[in-house]
Protein backbone atom coordinates (compact mmCIF):
# COMPACT_ATOMS: atom_id res chain seq x y z
CA UNK A 1 0.00 0.00 0.00
CA UNK A 2 1.13 3.23 -1.00
CA UNK A 3 -0.25 6.62 1.39
CA UNK A 4 0.64 9.44 -1.06
CA UNK A 5 -0.34 13.18 -1.05
CA UNK A 6 -3.03 12.88 -3.51
CA UNK A 7 -3.87 8.73 -3.56
CA UNK A 8 -4.11 5.82 -1.64
CA UNK A 9 -2.84 2.74 -4.18
CA UNK A 10 -3.34 -0.56 -2.84
CA UNK A 11 -1.73 -3.78 -4.55
CA UNK A 12 -2.01 -7.19 -3.35
CA UNK A 13 -0.15 -10.37 -5.00
CA UNK A 14 -0.70 -14.18 -4.87
CA UNK A 15 1.60 -16.52 -4.86
CA UNK A 16 0.38 -17.90 -7.76
CA UNK A 17 1.10 -14.39 -9.67
CA UNK A 18 -2.46 -12.58 -9.44
CA UNK A 19 -2.90 -9.03 -8.98
CA UNK A 20 -5.16 -6.84 -7.72
CA UNK A 21 -5.37 -2.81 -7.28
CA UNK A 22 -7.03 -0.48 -6.20
CA UNK A 23 -6.53 3.17 -5.52
CA UNK A 24 -8.94 6.40 -3.63
CA UNK A 25 -8.25 10.09 -2.92
CA UNK A 26 -5.91 10.14 -0.01
CA UNK A 27 -7.77 13.28 1.07
CA UNK A 28 -11.51 11.53 0.94
CA UNK A 29 -10.73 9.46 3.87
CA UNK A 30 -8.33 10.41 6.59
CA UNK A 31 -7.26 6.79 8.16
CA UNK A 32 -6.55 3.57 6.28
CA UNK A 33 -8.29 0.81 7.80
CA UNK A 34 -11.37 1.36 7.34
CA UNK A 35 -11.28 1.92 3.73
CA UNK A 36 -8.70 -1.28 3.17
CA UNK A 37 -11.29 -2.87 5.76
CA UNK A 38 -13.73 -2.43 3.12
CA UNK A 39 -11.77 -3.32 0.35
CA UNK A 40 -10.47 -6.48 1.30
CA UNK A 41 -14.37 -7.56 2.01
CA UNK A 42 -15.20 -6.39 -1.31
CA UNK A 43 -12.37 -8.46 -2.76
CA UNK A 44 -13.66 -11.65 -0.55
CA UNK A 45 -9.86 -12.02 1.12
CA UNK A 46 -9.46 -12.47 4.67
CA UNK A 47 -6.98 -10.73 6.77
CA UNK A 48 -5.60 -14.08 8.25
CA UNK A 49 -5.15 -15.03 4.39
CA UNK A 50 -2.98 -11.81 3.81
CA UNK A 51 0.89 -13.00 4.91
CA UNK A 52 2.73 -9.83 5.43
CA UNK A 53 0.88 -6.46 4.46
CA UNK A 54 3.27 -3.11 3.91
CA UNK A 55 2.15 0.29 4.00
CA UNK A 56 4.22 3.34 3.01
CA UNK A 57 3.18 6.64 3.95
CA UNK A 58 4.03 9.96 4.46
CA UNK A 59 5.62 11.33 7.48
CA UNK A 60 6.55 7.58 9.13
CA UNK A 61 10.21 8.49 9.92
CA UNK A 62 11.11 7.14 12.94
CA UNK A 63 10.83 3.62 14.68
CA UNK A 64 8.53 4.90 16.62
CA UNK A 65 6.11 6.70 13.61
CA UNK A 66 6.87 3.28 11.71
CA UNK A 67 5.41 1.19 14.78
CA UNK A 68 2.22 3.41 15.10
CA UNK A 69 1.73 3.72 11.32
CA UNK A 70 1.65 -0.11 11.64
CA UNK A 71 -0.54 -0.39 15.12
CA UNK A 72 -3.25 1.51 13.23
CA UNK A 73 -3.56 -1.33 10.56
CA UNK A 74 -3.29 -4.79 13.33
CA UNK A 75 -5.67 -7.51 12.14
CA UNK A 76 -5.52 -6.54 8.91
CA UNK A 77 -2.56 -8.54 7.33
CA UNK A 78 -0.75 -11.29 9.81
CA UNK A 79 2.71 -9.42 9.28
CA UNK A 80 2.66 -5.60 9.30
CA UNK A 81 5.56 -3.15 8.33
CA UNK A 82 5.33 0.66 7.90
CA UNK A 83 7.98 2.41 5.53
CA UNK A 84 8.14 5.89 4.74
CA UNK A 85 6.43 6.68 1.09
CA UNK A 86 9.69 8.74 -0.22
CA UNK A 87 11.91 5.29 0.85
CA UNK A 88 9.24 2.93 -1.87
CA UNK A 89 9.88 5.63 -4.39
CA UNK A 90 13.56 5.14 -4.23
CA UNK A 91 13.04 1.32 -3.90
CA UNK A 92 11.01 0.99 -6.84
CA UNK A 93 12.99 3.56 -8.65
CA UNK A 94 16.34 2.60 -7.78
CA UNK A 95 16.15 -0.29 -6.31
CA UNK A 96 18.87 -1.38 -3.19
CA UNK A 97 22.02 0.27 -4.83
CA UNK A 98 23.30 3.48 -4.09
CA UNK A 99 22.14 6.85 -5.21
CA UNK A 100 19.24 9.45 -5.03
CA UNK A 101 15.87 9.69 -5.28
CA UNK A 102 14.31 13.93 -5.94
CA UNK A 103 10.74 13.57 -5.10
CA UNK A 104 8.51 16.70 -6.13
CA UNK A 105 5.14 16.71 -6.00
CA UNK A 106 3.40 19.07 -3.61
CA UNK A 107 6.14 18.59 -1.63
CA UNK A 108 10.02 17.90 -1.87
CA UNK A 109 12.36 15.89 -0.44
CA UNK A 110 15.99 14.32 -1.68
CA UNK A 111 16.40 10.55 -0.14
CA UNK A 112 20.46 9.38 -0.46
CA UNK A 113 21.28 5.99 -0.25
CA UNK A 114 24.86 5.58 0.59
CA UNK A 115 26.93 2.48 -0.13
CA UNK A 116 26.60 0.17 2.91
CA UNK A 117 22.63 0.52 2.39
CA UNK A 118 22.48 3.84 5.09
CA UNK A 119 19.52 6.38 4.16
CA UNK A 120 20.75 10.22 4.08
CA UNK A 121 17.66 13.35 3.48
CA UNK A 122 17.29 16.40 2.17
CA UNK A 123 14.93 18.29 2.62
CA UNK A 124 10.97 17.23 3.68
CA UNK A 125 10.77 19.58 5.99
CA UNK A 126 6.66 20.89 4.91
CA UNK A 127 5.56 23.93 3.61
CA UNK A 128 6.59 25.64 6.81
CA UNK A 129 10.04 25.19 6.70
CA UNK A 130 10.63 23.51 3.60
CA UNK A 131 9.56 21.92 0.57
CA UNK A 132 11.81 24.06 -1.25
CA UNK A 133 11.66 23.76 -5.35
CA UNK A 134 8.19 21.64 -4.79
CA UNK A 135 4.32 22.56 -6.73
CA UNK A 136 3.72 24.25 -3.64
CA UNK A 137 6.91 26.65 -3.20
CA UNK A 138 6.26 27.55 -6.96
CA UNK A 139 2.71 28.41 -6.37
CA UNK A 140 4.00 30.42 -3.10
CA UNK A 141 6.52 32.11 -5.12
CA UNK A 142 3.66 32.94 -7.85
CA UNK A 143 1.87 34.51 -5.62
CA UNK A 144 4.14 36.58 -3.69
CA UNK A 145 5.40 37.89 -7.67
CA UNK A 146 2.04 39.21 -8.89
CA UNK A 147 -0.20 39.79 -5.92
CA UNK A 148 -1.48 43.06 -6.05
CA UNK A 149 -3.53 44.99 -3.83
CA UNK A 150 -6.65 43.98 -5.49
CA UNK A 151 -6.08 40.50 -5.05
CA UNK A 152 -6.04 40.90 -1.03
CA UNK A 153 -9.02 39.60 -0.25
CA UNK A 154 -8.90 36.85 -2.48
CA UNK A 155 -5.45 35.46 -1.32
CA UNK A 156 -6.94 35.77 2.64
CA UNK A 157 -9.38 33.95 1.63
CA UNK A 158 -7.12 31.12 -0.37
CA UNK A 159 -4.33 31.14 2.96
CA UNK A 160 -7.23 30.47 5.63
CA UNK A 161 -8.75 27.50 3.69
CA UNK A 162 -8.40 24.12 5.15
CA UNK A 163 -6.64 22.65 2.36
CA UNK A 164 -4.25 26.41 0.99
CA UNK A 165 -1.58 23.53 0.81
CA UNK A 166 -2.94 21.39 -1.98
CA UNK A 167 -4.28 24.28 -3.70
CA UNK A 168 -1.44 27.08 -3.71
CA UNK A 169 0.10 24.11 -5.47
CA UNK A 170 -2.21 23.70 -7.80
CA UNK A 171 -1.45 26.80 -9.18
CA UNK A 172 1.87 25.23 -10.62
CA UNK A 173 1.46 23.96 -13.94
CA UNK A 174 -0.06 26.63 -14.85
CA UNK A 175 3.04 28.54 -14.00
CA UNK A 176 5.05 25.99 -15.61
CA UNK A 177 2.72 26.94 -19.25
CA UNK A 178 3.61 30.90 -18.43
CA UNK A 179 7.43 30.13 -18.24
CA UNK A 180 7.11 28.01 -21.65
CA UNK A 181 5.13 30.94 -23.25
CA UNK A 182 7.76 33.51 -22.53
CA UNK A 183 6.42 34.76 -19.28
CA UNK A 184 9.12 36.33 -17.31
CA UNK A 185 8.10 36.14 -14.13
CA UNK A 186 7.12 32.56 -14.51
CA UNK A 187 10.15 31.58 -15.61
CA UNK A 188 11.93 33.31 -13.15
CA UNK A 189 9.87 31.67 -10.16
CA UNK A 190 10.72 28.17 -12.59
CA UNK A 191 14.47 28.13 -12.82
CA UNK A 192 14.80 28.74 -8.73
CA UNK A 193 12.57 26.20 -8.41
CA UNK A 194 14.96 23.88 -10.42
CA UNK A 195 17.75 25.81 -8.64
CA UNK A 196 16.66 24.87 -5.19
CA UNK A 197 15.67 21.22 -6.15
CA UNK A 198 19.53 20.44 -7.44
CA UNK A 199 20.86 21.93 -4.17
CA UNK A 200 18.41 19.23 -2.36
CA UNK A 201 19.24 16.49 -4.89
CA UNK A 202 23.09 17.55 -4.13
CA UNK A 203 22.83 18.24 -0.42
CA UNK A 204 21.70 14.30 -0.62
CA UNK A 205 24.48 12.95 -3.00
CA UNK A 206 27.12 14.87 -0.19
CA UNK A 207 25.52 13.48 2.68
CA UNK A 208 25.81 9.66 1.19
CA UNK A 209 29.30 10.53 0.02
CA UNK A 210 28.32 9.40 -3.22
CA UNK A 211 30.94 8.92 -5.97
CA UNK A 212 30.14 10.38 -9.28
CA UNK A 213 28.63 9.99 -11.64
CA UNK A 214 25.85 9.65 -8.79
CA UNK A 215 22.79 7.50 -9.94
CA UNK A 216 19.40 9.45 -10.06
CA UNK A 217 15.99 9.33 -10.12
CA UNK A 218 12.79 10.68 -9.42
CA UNK A 219 9.28 10.53 -8.33
CA UNK A 220 5.96 13.35 -7.96
CA UNK A 221 3.98 15.02 -10.70
CA UNK A 222 6.80 17.98 -11.05
CA UNK A 223 9.09 16.02 -11.91
CA UNK A 224 6.83 13.79 -13.81
CA UNK A 225 7.11 17.07 -16.47
CA UNK A 226 10.08 16.31 -18.69
CA UNK A 227 10.91 19.55 -19.66
CA UNK A 228 11.07 20.68 -16.12
CA UNK A 229 13.34 17.46 -14.93
CA UNK A 230 15.77 18.38 -17.73
CA UNK A 231 16.16 21.80 -16.26
CA UNK A 232 16.52 20.61 -12.50
CA UNK A 233 19.13 18.19 -14.05
CA UNK A 234 21.06 21.20 -16.07
CA UNK A 235 21.25 23.05 -12.96
CA UNK A 236 22.32 20.11 -10.83
CA UNK A 237 25.63 19.88 -13.12
CA UNK A 238 25.98 23.46 -13.28
CA UNK A 239 26.27 23.62 -9.24
CA UNK A 240 29.02 20.67 -9.77
CA UNK A 241 26.99 17.28 -9.71
CA UNK A 242 27.76 14.65 -12.20
CA UNK A 243 24.71 12.76 -12.51
CA UNK A 244 23.33 9.92 -14.46
CA UNK A 245 19.66 10.13 -14.30
CA UNK A 246 17.17 6.99 -15.28
CA UNK A 247 14.12 6.61 -15.00
CA UNK A 248 11.86 5.03 -12.32
CA UNK A 249 12.12 1.16 -12.50
CA UNK A 250 8.88 0.57 -10.39
CA UNK A 251 5.88 2.75 -8.96
CA UNK A 252 6.40 2.84 -4.95
CA UNK A 253 3.53 0.86 -4.36
CA UNK A 254 4.66 -2.13 -6.21
CA UNK A 255 8.07 -2.01 -4.46
CA UNK A 256 6.01 -1.85 -1.21
CA UNK A 257 4.14 -5.21 -2.61
CA UNK A 258 8.29 -6.71 -3.02
CA UNK A 259 8.83 -5.88 0.47
CA UNK A 260 5.58 -7.64 1.77
CA UNK A 261 6.30 -10.63 -0.38
CA UNK A 262 10.19 -10.89 0.99
CA UNK A 263 8.78 -10.29 4.27
CA UNK A 264 7.58 -13.77 4.01
CA UNK A 265 10.94 -15.12 3.82
CA UNK A 266 11.75 -16.31 7.08
CA UNK A 267 15.49 -14.83 7.22
CA UNK A 268 14.10 -11.53 5.96
CA UNK A 269 14.44 -8.07 8.53
CA UNK A 270 11.91 -5.68 8.53
CA UNK A 271 13.58 -2.99 6.14
CA UNK A 272 15.82 0.24 7.72
CA UNK A 273 14.05 3.76 7.57
CA UNK A 274 15.62 7.06 6.27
Amino acid sequence: MDRGGTWVRVLAGSRAGEERAARWPASRVPDLERPLARLLRRWRIAPEEIGALVVASRGVWTAAERRAAAHGLRGLARRIHAISDVEAAYRGALGEGAGVLLLAGTGSIALGRDARGGWRRAGGLGPLLGDEGSAFWIGRQWLRATAGEASRPRLRRLLGAPDAVRRIAALAPAVLRRARGGDSQARHVVAEAQRELARLLHEAARRARLRPPVRVSWAGRLMDDAAFRAGVWRAARRQGLRIAPRPPAAAPVRAALGLAIAALAPTTRTPRGP
